[in-house]
């Protein structure tokens, strides 16, 4: 869902036109079905271990760019109603060059949220199936998982429209009564009412036997400054990005002009409002201390309530999640990578199609193979922040193509994309430097693919 993720298609003009069904109450629930995903369960405990008591501040400032971005995303959806996002508008409004960055800051920052869904999956998976395990089997559940969903689409199953709505449904229903029992119970480390209630190493580790293999080292920083603030915005930025994904509809959406404008702001502030709700029911029931500590913060919290069926709710509800935005992000990706394949990019032979199943087969298989290596070799964190890396420099040029567009065009008012660039850049550069230096080696490999094929051509 997140993520996300599945949030481009292919803009080739060579296909055929798509039926304008969707009005603004399905748009914006795919907005919050690309949103309210496996990102509410994951990405609060890394935050947390940056900002510490900042994290409602870090929140917010997410929040603002993430506001900023969808102005200007749906502004260019509405000058260029067709189906591509920022890979239509950076070609159309920037150039080549733009483009084809935009499209592989997509391509390579959704291939770590599919690492990143699918580790959610197995942290959430071990402790229903496997709770007394010991030594960590995280990646290589992660992996089996990829294999399946992999499996899953070529064999041509893809998720509706109806099963993205009964998603979305369940887990907000889910997060609602996670959070109303754990306002109306006093809860094991709190008093029932008083915010922020630190917990000790010892009390952290006893949370679960979830928690104790969970346990990852991770401290609350007493001054995080502005650094930490903004790497934990950048860490936050990952469960918000999906909100795009309604801008990628133009061909889909009735009145797209008037339907997406409208619906992104809306899907935002819905999720902005759950996402706030959920920090603050984490703050008040396990501490900064105890959420830092914890790579299943949403099972901690149910387990702190003392209420124990609900721990088995939230790990099925974050395994549904994390697995719904699994499958519709390797779709998204792939057919992203597919297009661009098809437009010369990428190498031709990414651009093959089975004939019997008609899905993009050797892409897939390849993102498949790229986020295996990904989920068994680096951790949760490292994946988020590499996501939100190329996440947030692919927005960086939807802000740069909003900012060209002309009064004629509706340009947005200036303000909102240079601020939009600023907050991109500034919580890009913020994110753990192990996922900076990647985000950074992988772009320039990206460029220096783009100039050799460039030369090739010519």
């Amino acid at each position: 869902m997140e993520s996300s993720h599945s949030d481009e298609a292919q803009p080739s003009s060579a296909q055929p036109a798509l039926a304008r069904r969707l009005g603004t109450f399905d748009a914006v629930v795919i907005g919050l079905g690309s949103m309210i995903g496996a990102g509410v369960f994951v990405a609060f405990a890394p935050a947390a271990a940056a900002a510490g008591s900042l994290l409602f501040v870090a929140l917010g400032l997410a929040a603002c760019v993430a506001y900023c971005n969808a102005t200007s995303t749906a502004r260019l959806a509405a000058v260029y109603p067709a189906s591509g996002g920022t890979y239509v508008y950076g070609t159309r409004q920037l150039g080549r060059l733009w483009g084809y960055l935009a499209g592989w800051s997509f391509i390579t920052g959704k291939t770590a949220s599919c690492a990143a869904m699918a580790l959610a999956v197995a942290h959430y998976l071990i402790p229903i199936f496997f709770p007394f395990t010991h030594g960590n089997y995280t990646g290589l559940v992660a992996a089996l998982v990829v294999v399946a969903i992999t499996a899953l689409n070529l064999w041509g199953i893809q998720k509706s429209a109806l099963a993205t709505r009964l998603i979305v449904a369940f887990v907000l229903v889910s997060l609602v009564v996670v959070l109303a029992v754990a306002w109306f119970t006093k809860g094991q480390y709190s008093d029932g009412w008083t915010m922020y209630v630190p917990l000790n190493e010892a009390a952290a580790a006893n949370l679960s036997p979830a928690g104790a293999r969970g346990v990852s080292g991770n401290t609350v920083p007493q001054d995080p400054g502005i650094y930490g603030v903004l790497q934990a915005a950048g860490l936050l930025f990952f469960a918000f990005a999906g909100y795009a994904r309604i801008a990628t509809l133009g061909e889909e959406v009735k009145n797209p002009v008037r339907t997406i404008p409208r619906a992104i702001p809306i899907a935002l502030g819905i999720t902005l409002l759950v996402y706030g709700a959920v920090a603050f029911m984490l703050n008040r029931m396990l501490g900064m201390s105890g959420l830092a500590k914890s790579d299943q913060p949403l099972r901690e919290l149910a387990f702190a309530t003392d209420v124990h069926w609900l721990m088995t709710l939230v790990s099925i509800t974050a395994v549904v999640a994390a697995t719904g935005s699994l499958l519709t992000m390797i779709l998204g990706v792939s057919r992203t990578g597919l297009a661009m394949a098809r437009d010369g990019h990428l190498p031709h032979q990414l651009a093959a199609v089975d004939p019997k199943r008609h899905v993009p087969r050797t892409m897939e298989l390849t993102v498949a193979m790229v986020v295996i290596a990904a989920v068994l070799f680096t951790d949760l964190v490292t994946v988020i922040g590499f996501s939100s890396f190329g996440v947030l420099l692919y927005y960086s040029i939807a802000n740069i193509s909003a900012m060209t567009l002309t009064k004629e065009q509706q340009r947005p008012f200036l303000l909102v994309p240079i601020v939009g660039l600023i907050g991109c850049l500034a919580l890009a550069v913020s994110v753990p430097w192990q996922s900076l230096v990647a985000g950074l080696v992988v772009t320039l490999v990206g460029l220096a693919v783009y100039g050799v094929r460039k030369i090739f051509r010519t």
